[in-house]
């Protein structure tokens, strides 16, 4: 099977629910080309379809969900053989705002993020804002990272800006914002505090290469 095929029908074992024939897509042709092209040509491309299909709201949850389990999978398949670039970038760290459970596009922008050669910090749903910083400063990482799928909840970024303010990181903590409502409102990534927001999942390394390379030359203690 060519890799346009192969890109083809693995979307369509997504969208069909068939996480088995998906795995063994996969592996079939990891077993060729060993994990790394897995991911790279093959997973990538496909979440990226799968990100901008969710994003413009054409795509299911369970399906989502199925294509980020998948990605899961054979990433640990590939850690397990040490087959994925090394963490030579970061550490960012990410999570859904407070109040946010909708973790689909976190997990892809992770995924996208570990295939690049980022160490995440992912600290899951519902982060307060001081765990954010607290979890910036405690692992040196110049990025911050916030998922908010609806316009109540992207909101509460806000309390992560001044958190990063009031504690004298600013220039120093980049604060990136991601969702869905982003996309439909664009101006509200500056409302909220935000430095910069990604399309989708498959354009978040570069934005994090962007940001990270603005940040003032301080260490954080």
């Amino acid at each position: 099977m060519d890799l346009k095929t192969s890109r083809k029908k693995l979307l369509e074992f997504i969208f069909s629910g068939n996480r088995k024939e998906a795995i063994e897509l996969l592996d079939g042709w990891s077993a060729l080309y060993q994990y790394r092209s897995a991911i790279t040509d093959v997973l990538e491309p496909v979440l990226g379809d799968i990100g901008e299909l969710w994003a413009s709201e054409k795509i299911s949850l369970a399906a989502g969900y199925l294509a980020g389990k998948i990605a899961e999978d054979t990433l640990l398949k590939a850690h397990q053989r040490e087959e994925i670039l090394p963490e030579t970038k970061g550490p960012v760290v990410i999570g859904n705002v407070e109040d946010d459970y909708h973790s689909l596009g976190r997990k892809l922008v992770g995924i996208f993020l570990r295939t690049a050669g980022w160490k995440i910090i992912d600290l899951g749903n519902d982060v307060p804002a001081s765990d954010f910083v607290d979890s910036a400063v405690d692992n040196g990482a110049r990025i911050v990272g916030v998922s908010a799928m609806m316009f109540t909840t992207a909101q509460n970024i806000i309390k992560i800006r001044q958190e990063i303010d009031t504690r004298g990181f600013s220039g120093r903590i980049r604060l990136a914002v991601g969702g869905a409502v982003f996309k439909i409102r664009p101006e509200l990534v500056a409302e909220v505090g935000g430095e910069g927001t990604a399309v989708n999942a498959v354009e978040t390394p570069g934005l994090m290469e962007q940001l990270w390379r603005s940040v003032d030359a301080h260490d954080l203690p």
